[in-house]
């Protein structure tokens, strides 16, 4: 099945997108849809499936079907499918980038260089750690030997979420059918398109049918369905902390194996010793890459007072010199916010701010820009500092273009600000002093900490984060773990 397409707008498609199951596109069975908006336009240009319960009947029927086989299937054959798999996305690097950037409101030069890369990326990487993952043997001195079993577990749920929709998507499914899984996917009902792109790539790459299934529609409508049904023995979820804690309650009962990827309040400690130029391009798009829509984007600034007047002053230069501009213009840098619900979400925030002393140094206003963009959903990158560290802006996460700055005085001033949040995703420290560099990484209680640099990510790390922001890791060997039951065998000799 293909997509219905009529004409819209006279610039591209509107697409009625069908939900993939059992190695088909299908409509959903109750024939209910939802809008999908593009966020630079503010209008409709799709449809997606609302899909429920007799649509995750389907799937979970199409996954137990294809288990047996595809955990048989021989890891060098697996491992091809997921190799092929990564080449059909690299391959359709230009649709998909542009299928993101009307999806998402991103810069397609974001998702030409950064999103579409990496979820191919993640597709290769674990086809080759199937074939290297290993299991320990313990020998108890001379009457007998345990050795372990990692096996996959059957049918798991996979929910990603919309500010990296095919990046973070590739993420959880990739890993999951490497150890051998079959897979229940659900992308985010507000940008659905590159899951849809990605079925095709996955019917051309050879994967058996069942073994990946991806469901579109609502939390309430579907996500809960997989979180609840008993044949879905793992769920893995990346979203706000909020939608985590309900899964947690929801799943606890079943005792099925969770992976929580949550928000994030970020800090980055700036010392006077730092590499000013560097530190500044780097902290810069560490705030606003995305819009500020990463859930790894700094947020909370702490700067050594000595220079902060002058690290201040250069952000404010740089931001005003940022204007959100049409995803789809190639030389874009910033373009919209994800959706009008979300725009509020932010404004209101900015407007919190305000109202408990800060002072805005740039930005906070809605931009309205011209032509086909003029209802779309932009904003200024946004600088406010005067605000205690216990201001609602200063513990809540806003996941937009907004900042705050404070000043301290001492390392110890500045690691308690960092870790006063009942966040811990990640923190970055930026330092020529490699000694007090090694000592915050230790003390700062944030589950990844980088120094002198943002977002450099090995595959084979760790990923995840503390408190609020997380139960579980991702990544390398922690997701084939994951995705797998440990059975330990001890044999008497």
């Amino acid at each position: 099945m293909v997509a219905e397409q009529v004409v819209y707008n006279g610039n591209y498609l509107v697409e009625t997108l069908a939900n993939f199951i059992n190695g088909e596109y299908c409509p959903p069975v109750n024939h209910q849809y939802i809008n999908n908006i593009e966020p630079a336009t503010g209008l409709v240009y799709g449809q997606i499936p609302h899909s429920d319960q007799d649509d995750l009947t389907l799937a979970v029927s199409a996954a137990e079907t294809a288990f047996p086989a595809w955990r048989a299937l021989p890891l060098e054959q697996r491992s091809e499918i997921l190799l092929n798999i990564a080449q059909g996305i690299s391959n359709n690097l230009d649709e998909l980038a542009k299928a993101e950037a009307i999806d998402n409101g991103k810069p397609i030069s974001l998702a030409k260089t950064v999103d579409i890369p990496r979820a191919a990326s993640n597709f290769k990487f674990f086809a080759h750690a199937c074939s290297q993952f290993a299991s320990e043997s313990h020998a108890m001195e001379n009457s007998a030997i345990n050795y372990t079993l990692r096996q996959p577990i059957g049918i798991v749920g996979c929910i990603s979420p919309w500010n990296l929709p095919l990046y973070l998507f590739t993420w959880k499914i990739a890993p999951a059918l490497a150890a051998g899984n079959c897979v229940i996917a659900k992308p985010s009902e507000v940008t659905p398109k590159t899951a849809y792109l990605l079925a095709k790539i996955c019917q051309q790459a050879g994967l058996p049918k069942g073994v990946l299934n991806i469901v579109h529609g609502t939390g309430a409508s579907i996500g809960s369905a997989i979180c609840d049904h008993p044949k879905v023995k793992a769920i893995s979820f990346t979203g706000g902390t909020k939608t985590g804690a309900a899964i947690a309650s929801q799943v606890a009962s079943q005792f099925k194996k969770l992976s929580l990827e949550l928000g994030g309040k970020n800090p980055a400690l700036i010392f006077s010793d730092c590499d000013f130029e560097h530190t500044i391009n780097e902290v810069f798009r560490a705030s606003f890459a995305n819009q500020g829509q990463i859930c790894l984007c700094s947020s909370r600034l702490y700067i050594e007072r000595s220079i902060y007047d002058k690290f201040k002053n250069a952000l404010i230069s740089k931001a005003k010199a940022l204007s959100p501009q049409d995803p789809l213009d190639e030389n874009s840098k910033m373009g919209a916010i994800v959706s009008k619900d979300h725009l509020h979400k932010i404004k209101h925030y900015i407007e919190l701010a305000k109202q408990a002393g800060g002072i805005i140094l740039c930005g906070g206003e809605q931009v309205q820009l011209s032509g086909r963009c003029a209802q779309g959903y932009f904003l200024q990158p946004t600088i406010i500092e005067n605000l205690a560290n216990d201001a609602i802006c200063n513990q809540e996460e806003i996941f937009g273009p907004v900042i705050t700055l404070q000043p301290f005085d001492n390392v110890q001033q500045a690691l308690a600000l960092a870790n006063d949040s009942q966040y811990g995703l990640a923190a970055t420290v930026w330092t020529s002093n490699l000694s007090r560099a090694h000592q915050l990484a230790e003390q700062l209680q944030t589950g990844i900490v980088w120094i002198n640099c943002w977002l450099l990510r090995d595959l084979r790390t760790p990923f995840g984060g503390m408190k609020h922001s997380g139960v579980g890791r991702e990544g390398g060997n922690e997701a084939m773990r994951f995705f797998t039951e440990t059975k330990n065998i001890c044999i008497k000799y």
